[in-house]
C-alpha cells in the first residue's frame, strides 16, 4: 500500500490548497504589522477585518464578538479564567463535565486550588451529561458553565440548548461557555440562539492553519485578558496578530461552511459503511461512540491488543489513526473520557479513533479494514490472546 490514508482529523486537519496558497500571499505581500499607521499596516489590519467578518458571518455572530487567538486551549483559557477574573463577585461556583479537553479540565484545576466551589457532572454509556445531575448542583452562587460542545473522543454531543434553558431557570447570571474547537466547521452552531456566552474555536480542525484560534464573547460579558501587553484586540488578547493564520482561518472557515450539509451527509455514509464493516469483521469489536455522536469521529475498542501497537502497525501500512486525544497522547494515563463512560479498562487499553474528513472515500475505509483483518490476528497472538 503507498497512498496515504489520513484517519485522525480529529486532531489536525490537512489545510486546503488554497489557504496554503492564500497564506503565502499574505506573507509575501501583507507584511506589515496591523498596528502601525501606515498604508502596509493598514493594508494588514483590513485582511483581519475581513477574516473576523467571515467568521462571525458563519457564526450569526457581530464580528465585535469575534476575538483571534493562538487557538483551541488559548480561547478555552481566556472564556473559564478571563471571565472569572473579570467578574470576581459573580459566584463561587463553577461546573464543568467529566469529559472535557484537558484545556478546560486542568484549568477548573487550578481554581478549584484557587478557591472556587467545582463540580464535575457525570455523563452516561453515551458521554452525554446527566441533566438530573446538574439539575442538583447548579445554584445561586453559580458564575459559570463550561461543557465541550462535541467531545474529541468520541464524538458525544452534549444537549447545550437544554443546558442554557436550566441555567436561565436556575442562575440567569451565570454564563455558558462551550468548547465547540470539534464541532465548528461540521454543525451549523449559532451561539447567541443557543444560549452561549462563550464560544471557542479552532482553525487548524477545519483545514486551516495550526496555532490560530477565536474567541466569540457575547456583547456584555467581560472578560480580563490572560495575556498582557501592547494591548491588541480591543486590550483582551495583546501580541501582534498572526496576520497569514487569520487569514488562512478565514478563508478556511468560509469553504468548509460552503459545503457544510453535503459534508455532513458524506462523512455519515462513511461512518454507517465503516460501523457496518467493523461489526462484519471484528466480532469482539466495541463501538465507543454512540450512534448519535458526530460523524466525523468513530471511537472502536478491538479485544485483546493495545491500542498504541495496532496505531504503530497501521502506521507502517500508511493508516494514521489516533488511540484519543492528540493533546493527550504522550501520556500513559487511561482515557478518562471512556472511563468516565463506564468503558471498562480492557476496552480503554484497546480503543482507536478513526477520525473522518469529506477527503476520505469509501475505498480509504476498505483498505483500513483489510488492513485490520491482517494485523489483529498477528498482534492478539503476540499478546497472548485470542481473535
Amino acid at each position: 500500500m503507498s497512498s496515504e490514508i489520513y484517519l485522525d482529523n480529529s486532531a489536525t486537519t490537512k489545510p486546503y490548497d488554497e489557504v496554503i496558497q492564500y497564506m503565502y500571499d499574505v506573507s509575501k505581500n501583507f507584511y506589515g504589522n496591523p498596528s502601525s499607521l501606515h498604508t502596509k499596516g493598514i493594508e494588514a489590519e483590513k485582511l483581519i477585518k475581513h477574516a473576523r467578518a467571515q467568521l462571525a458571518a458563519e457564526l450569526k455572530a457581530d464580528t465585535k464578538e469575534i476575538l483571534f487567538t493562538s487557538g483551541g486551549t488559548e480561547s478555552n483559557n481566556l472564556a473559564v479564567s478571563g471571565y472569572l477574573k473579570a467578574n470576581p463577585r459573580a459566584g463561587n461556583h463553577i461546573i464543568t463535565s467529566k469529559i472535557e479537553h484537558p484545556s478546560v479540565m486542568e484549568v477548573f484545576k487550578q481554581l478549584a486550588k484557587d478557591g472556587y466551589r467545582v463540580d464535575y457532572i457525570p455523563v452516561d454509556s453515551y458521554g452525554v451529561i446527566e441533566l438530573d445531575a446538574l439539575k442538583e448542583v447548579i445554584d445561586s452562587e453559580t458564575a459559570l458553565l463550561s461543557f465541550m460542545h462535541t467531545n474529541n473522543e468520541t464524538g458525544s454531543i452534549q444537549p447545550i440548548e437544554e443546558i442554557s434553558k436550566l441555567r436561565n431557570t436556575v442562575c440567569p447570571s451565570a454564563v455558558l461557555h462551550a468548547d465547540a474547537v470539534q464541532a465548528f466547521g461540521k454543525m451549523r452552531i449559532f451561539p447567541a440562539s443557543y444560549g452561549i456566552d462563550l464560544m471557542s474555536i479552532s482553525s487548524h480542525k477545519i483545514h486551516g492553519p495550526k496555532g490560530v484560534g477565536a474567541i466569540y464573547i457575547k456583547k456584555g460579558v467581560k472578560v480580563r485578558p490572560v495575556l498582557l501587553g501592547g494591548g491588541q484586540e480591543t486590550s483582551l488578547r495583546s501580541g501582534t496578530e498572526n496576520v497569514p493564520g487569520i487569514c488562512g482561518f478565514g478563508l478556511a472557515a468560509e469553504k468548509i461552511f460552503a459545503g457544510i450539509d453535503e459534508n455532513y451527509v458524506y462523512v455519515s455514509s462513511l461512518k454507517e459503511h465503516f460501523v457496518r464493516k467493523i461489526k462484519e469483521y471484528f466480532s469482539e469489536a466495541v463501538i465507543n461512540s454512540p450512534e448519535q455522536a458526530l460523524p466525523y469521529i468513530i471511537n472502536v475498542s478491538f479485544s485483546n491488543l493495545k491500542s498504541e501497537v495496532l496505531l504503530h502497525h497501521l502506521e507502517q501500512k500508511n493508516i494514521f489513526v489516533s488511540t484519543g486525544s492528540a493533546c493527550s497522547s504522550h501520556k500513559s494515563n487511561h482515557s478518562y473520557v471512556l472511563k468516565a463512560m463506564g468503558v471498562s479498562t480492557k476496552y480503554i487499553d484497546s480503543a482507536i479513533r478513526f477520525s473522518l474528513s469529506p477527503s476520505n472515500s469509501i475505498s480509504d475505509i476498505d483498505e483500513t479494514i483489510r488492513a485490520l483483518e491482517e494485523i489483529i490476528p498477528v498482534i492478539s497472538i503476540k499478546h497472548g490472546g485470542k481473535k
